[in-house]
């Protein structure tokens, strides 16, 4: 029997990736954190600037359009978001152990399934873009900018969807850097021409609300065609050339894998974009200042979440190369350490916000909205939730790291409907839209406590481990 420590064995030489099975384990952490941590800085002031746009030219109609129509995208980018995740768990178990054509062949499957999957996504909400805003019960003030808006999102999507796996697969290989350095290039196009568009500003035509989704398209596009050129300028690590290219057509033994993996990660975001929209359904019914009050409240969220997804995107694709390397030894440091550097950064982000957030939300909605005090009183009650789910990004992500990826599922769909949605039905007539906050860290709360309790269990160590690399596994399965 090998031993769990014993070197990965050699392989071709990388480009652009970074080995995480050696080292100090929170250095390591934090250095490949790091830039990820960046360019969710980055996705996250975009938005927001996006937002002051769309708020101070087009008004509070307008920003509640892109709250509804953000979660559906949202929802969207859960159908195929799944497929990606589990392809960078090929990608980090191959790059653990030195396997590079098992790292291109999990690539090319998940860039040809994934851009298929993203087209057909974006194909049918174009045309359903209606329906779905009706199912959401928008403000009618707010459903012909929100469907403008909505179906030029649904034209930018393949390649929005095309540039996140690509960049995924490169996190995979140890690589964060390249995929902050895009996420620099996309800001800037984005968050640059939403005026344009909006306003018909150098010649450009005046698009109203549907100008800040073209900028948005535009970027996606300009960008991933950037990123190609990147890849093959510097020979990076996932670059197929040659015969490689063939593996662009999904190879049926990977999809089946991607499939079985992949399913219930996506699953986990429909449960949390479905939580969502019954969740915001329920504030559309409070009106048009509630609901803006929660859209621009859902942009400080971005932030003070945001070291908790890449601390837990870190801490997955570290663990995923020390599980493919064996290095059982180093999977726990990851996660204490994830943890411990979670819960420090994101306190310390709740306290700032809490101490700002009037003149920080004020730059959404103006000093005199009506929402404005709304806003604040969302923060205050829910905003510490993102502690808790700091802990639980963390945990799945170590766990996912193995392959395992039900429990994670059941877990959010426990904590996100009976607990969550249940206590604010059973709250509402008792303290009224208080429930709808208190709702959020109680069920927060619930989940990470329901996480810990998995990872303490173990049973999650049993699952992925193979003596092969996963591509050599599903191999032999098909041979079978």
């Amino acid at each position: 029997m090998e031993s769990k420590d014993r070197p990965a064995a050699k392989g071709p030489q990388r480009h652009g990736g970074r080995d995480l099975t050696s080292g100090p384990i929170a250095r390591t952490l934090l250095l490949f954190a790091l830039p990820t941590l960046g360019s969710n800085i980055l996705q996250s002031l975009n938005g927001s600037i996006n937002a002051i746009w769309v708020g101070r030219f087009l008004g509070e109609d307008a920003l509640a359009a892109t709250s509804n129509a953000n979660l559906v995208l949202f929802l969207a980018l859960a159908a195929v978001f799944g497929f990606g995740l589990a392809a960078t768990i090929l990608v980090g178990q191959n790059m653990g152990r030195r396997d590079i054509e098992g790292v291109r062949r999990a690539m090319g499957t998940a860039v040809g399934l994934f851009a298929v999957a993203s087209t057909v996504v974006a194909a049918a909400g174009y045309l359903l873009a209606p329906t779905i805003l009706h199912l959401l019960a928008t403000p009618p003030a707010s459903v012909p900018l929100a469907e403008a808006y909505l179906r030029v999102i649904f034209i930018g999507m393949p390649g929005s969807f095309t540039l996140v796996v690509i960049t995924m697969g490169m996190r995979g290989t140890g690589d964060s850097m390249t995929p902050f350095l895009i996420m620099i290039l996309n800001v800037i196009l984005d968050s640059g021409l939403n005026p344009v568009f909006i306003r018909g500003l150098f010649g450009a035509p005046a698009l109203g609300i549907a100008g800040s989704a073209t900028a948005t398209a535009i970027a996606a596009y300009v960008s991933l065609f950037a990123l190609i050129v990147i890849i093959y300028a510097r020979d990076l690590t996932i670059r197929l050339r040659g015969h490689e290219l063939g593996w662009l057509i999904p190879d049926w033994a990977l999809v089946k894998v991607i499939l079985v993996k992949g399913i219930p990660m996506g699953l986990q975001m429909f449960v949390i974009s479905f939580a969502g929209l019954a969740l915001i359904g329920l504030i559309n019914r409070a009106g048009v200042d509630v609901t803006a009050a929660y859209g621009v409240t859902l942009q400080l969220w971005t932030y003070i979440q945001m070291p908790a997804l890449a601390i837990g995107g870190a801490a997955s694709g570290m663990a995923a190369q020390n599980v493919g390397a064996r290095r059982w030894d180093r999977v726990d440091g990851i996660t204490k350490w994830g943890i411990i550097v979670n819960v420090v950064i994101t306190g310390a982000l709740i306290l700032l916000v809490t101490l700002v957030d009037r003149p920080m939300l004020a730059l959404f909605l103006g000093h005199g909205s009506a929402a404005l005090p709304i806003a604040q009183h969302i923060n205050r009650l829910s905003s510490w939730a993102f502690i808790f789910f700091g802990v639980t990004m963390v945990i799945f992500g170590t766990v996912r790291a193995t392959g395992a990826v039900f429990a994670p599922l059941v877990i959010l769909a426990i904590a996100l409907f009976p607990i969550r949605l249940g206590l604010v039905f059973a709250l509402m007539p008792v303290i009224g839209q208080d429930a709808l906050w208190w709702s959020v860290p109680v069920s927060s709360l619930c989940s990470m406590l329901m996480a810990v309790g998995y990872y303490r269990a173990g049973t999650w160590r049993k699952i992925h481990m193979t003596t092969t690399s996963p591509y050599e596994a599903v191999a032999e399965a098909a041979a079978l």
